[in-house]
């Protein structure tokens, strides 16, 4: 199997001493292997093993092993690392001896007796195992030559044969029947013909995705990485699975309800056999042919119209909870709600209503209710039974799901600023079902203001809070669902999370190219031009100025009494901002900070907003007001909305947009590529 035996032998058998309190997965190696500690891996963990971020190497040099597996692991344990622990993904041989070493420790016992006793055998995997007896020989595919002698039923990898035989990284054989068995337990939840092996709860973790640095893994196994190259086009993106070099491919899709074996002798007789196009066109045809995934309208279709057009398989037979307001529509222009309560193959018993309420009018506290049309009952998670409690932690605030349901529906309009509460509600809601095993479905949305440019710059870990959730840039450019996605990834959170994709949708496209009718997701958004502004202007809104709440024009404006109008239009005509326009103006608004007194400042109009970069505007209003009011603009809280400490000081140092917009340039460019690997629709 090669290093098939990394998921098959070794990571099943961590997981599964996990599973029995005998490990932490978050916990230092060293903790259980001492002789592990320092040279800079004191840091490193279980966790970071699994997923190949520990900086450990590939391999080390071939000499080491020459005189036995205690020689070989003194060498490892005075390594030092490549890379600093979490900060890259290199896929490392070594990590997988040290995760061997770590259940040796623990048990007693070698990975072999381990593996056997924990997987193989409960799972009747009766021909699997390290080091086959003499009597499978015959029925062993052999490999290449070994000082002129044929290998056939002994390890390929020159380290593991070193070793004995036995290594966390090689040296497992198996038949197609019996990694069929192995397939089968894992789409069984852990079990398979009434014999359990991982619990639902441990299962979810090994199979949670992990982002890595260039890509995404789960405990012990591949999902989207350089090595993903036999996975095929045709499975779902939850699917896991792993590669051996003698010519092994397995993958398991959750999702789909599917697993794609492939075995081969790749390395006989020469070494230079390829296999991995083939076995990435078998993952592609068993995909398309024996689980093929839903059919989509051919048309822009929302998620919503999407569920509906496949008959609402996924939601049969649950009771659900829905996250919602009246905003989310279907395209025939009924709510998501009404759509939900009309079916009665599954049972809508409860609406979550997120800030501004189920009727997206409201600014204050809101109290738990009933649902005026279909006398739902409506549970606020701002301000009822349900909401969000306060706590030391970052990112959003905890909140508690009704007790009845077996799964969330999510349909919540955004607005693709990082500061919209929405994504942190729907950041709360995913940790909370990751918690009790709930299913997670989100029917996906377009960014209104298209999800394509990201700007601004990134929240840094200082300034989280229950609204700044997650660490994202002023403008993120993506859908609700691919946030999802990624918070899921980056938490670990093994959320039974799926994601209702959008058929035909341009990413590119604004709300109105799309032909999707703009209803307020907010009592001050009223328009979608206010969306667009309300990335840049809202930036200034922790500041001592108004930003038209309480007028007809809120996030168009920006003033407060002491404000000299006209000056600061011909300064912010002079920044070489695209796409936008500044007027003098005067508003009275009707809300704090200014409420019932007269604001000096500018109205902002867009003029082309393919050019419009609203961050940059927001950006460019504050630098102009520490130029021209210094001594009345106070600015020692706006690093609550930008979200990072050195920009806000850029700022108040007045330094130039050019330099400010530096200083975020390369973290931003970091998340693009992190952000890439969550796209659910082509750019």
């Amino acid at each position: 199997m090669a290093s098939l035996t990394k998921p098959v032998a070794t990571a099943m058998s961590i997981l599964a001493l996990a599973d029995r309190g005998k490990l932490d997965l978050d916990e230092r190696a060293a903790h259980y292997v001492p002789e592990f500690r320092g040279h800079g891996k004191e840091r490193i963990t279980l966790r970071q093993l699994l997923t190949h971020v520990s900086g450990l190497p590939v391999e080390t040099p071939l000499a080491d092993f020459e005189r036995g597996r205690a020689a070989a692991l003194a060498r490892i344990f005075a390594l030092s690392p490549k890379r600093e622990p979490g900060e890259s993904f290199l896929y490392s041989d070594v990590g997988f001896l040290v995760l061997e070493e770590v259940a040796r420790r623990v048990t007693g016992r070698d990975l072999a007796t381990v593996a056997q006793t924990a997987v193989f055998s409960p799972l009747g995997m009766r021909a699997t195992g390290f080091l086959p007896a003499a009597t499978l020989r015959a029925r062993i595919a052999p490999t290449e030559k070994r000082s002129d002698v044929w290998m056939r039923g002994e390890v390929h990898d020159p380290r593991a044969f070193r070793l004995g035989g036995v290594a966390g990284h090689a040296g497992l054989f198996s038949t197609a029947s019996d990694l069929a068995r192995f397939a089968r337990m894992i789409l069984g939840g852990g079990a398979l013909d009434g014999v359990r092996v991982l619990s639902p709860a441990l299962l979810g973790k090994m199979l949670a995705p992990h982002d890595v640095p260039g890509g995404i893994r789960a405990l012990g196994w591949d999902v989207q990485s350089s090595y993903s190259s036999t996975r095929g086009l045709a499975l779902s993106r939850r699917a896991v699975g792993h590669t051996g070099y003698t010519g092994t491919s397995l993958w398991i899709d959750p999702e789909r309800n599917l697993f794609v074996l492939f075995l081969s002798n790749r390395v006989h007789p020469d070494g230079k056999g390829a296999v991995l196009p083939l076995a990435a066109a078998i993952a592609t045809l068993a995909g398309t042919t024996l689980s093929p995934g839903p059919v989509e309208p051919s048309a822009f279709a929302l998620g919503i119209d999407v569920l509906a057009a496949q008959n609402f398989s996924l939601l049969r037979g649950l009771r659900l909870a829905l996250l919602t307001n009246d905003s989310a529509r279907a395209r025939d222009g009924r709510r998501t709600t009404d759509v939900l309560a009309a079916r009665s193959d599954f049972s809508l018993v409860t609406l979550l209503g997120p800030e501004h309420g189920l009727g997206a009018v409201r600014d204050e506290r809101i109290e738990d209710g009933i649902d005026g049309k279909t006398r739902l009952p409506v549970a606020s998670l701002y301000g009822g039974a349900l909401s969000p409690r306060r706590g030391s932690s970052p990112g959003p605030r905890p909140v508690t799901l009704p007790p009845d349901i077996d799964a969330v529906v999510v349909d919540l309009p955004d607005v693709g600023a990082r500061f919209f509460t929405y994504a942190s509600t729907v950041h709360a809601v995913l940790r909370a079902a990751a918690q009790r095993g709930l299913k997670v479905i989100v029917l996906d949305r377009p960014n209104p203001i298209g999800a394509t440019e990201v700007s601004g710059p990134m929240l840094k870990a200082s300034e989280m809070s229950a609204v700044n959730h997650y660490p994202l840039p002023v403008r993120h450019g993506m859908t609700m669902g691919e946030l999802a996605e990624m918070m899921d990834a980056d938490e670990h959170l093994a959320a039974r999370l799926q994601i209702v994709r959008m058929s035909a949708y341009d990413r590119r496209a604004y709300l109105d190219d799309l032909g999707v009718p703009f209803l307020p997701p907010s009592p001050n958004l009223r328009t979608l031009d206010e969306v667009v502004l309300y990335p840049g202007t809202a930036l200034l809104e922790s500041t001592n100025v108004s930003v038209g709440r309480g007028t007809d024009v809120p996030f168009e404006v920006v003033g407060a009494p002491w404000i000299a109008s006209v000056a600061l239009a011909g300064e912010l005509d002079h920044c070489g901002l695209g796409g936008v326009t500044f007027e003098a103006t005067t508003f009275t608004p009707e809300a704090d900070p200014y409420r019932g007194r007269a604001c000096h400042g500018v109205r902002v109009r867009i003029s082309d907003r393919t050019r419009f970069d609203p961050v940059r505007t927001g950006i460019a209003i504050a630098i102009a007001l520490r130029k021209l009011h210094a001594a009345s603009w106070d600015d020692s809280r706006l690093r609550r909305m930008l979200g990072n400490p050195a920009v806000a000081q850029a700022i108040h140092d007045g330094r130039t947009l050019g330099d400010i917009e530096a200083l975020y340039k390369e973290e931003l460019e970091r998340f693009r590529s992190k952000r890439a690997k969550y796209l659910l629709y082509p750019p």
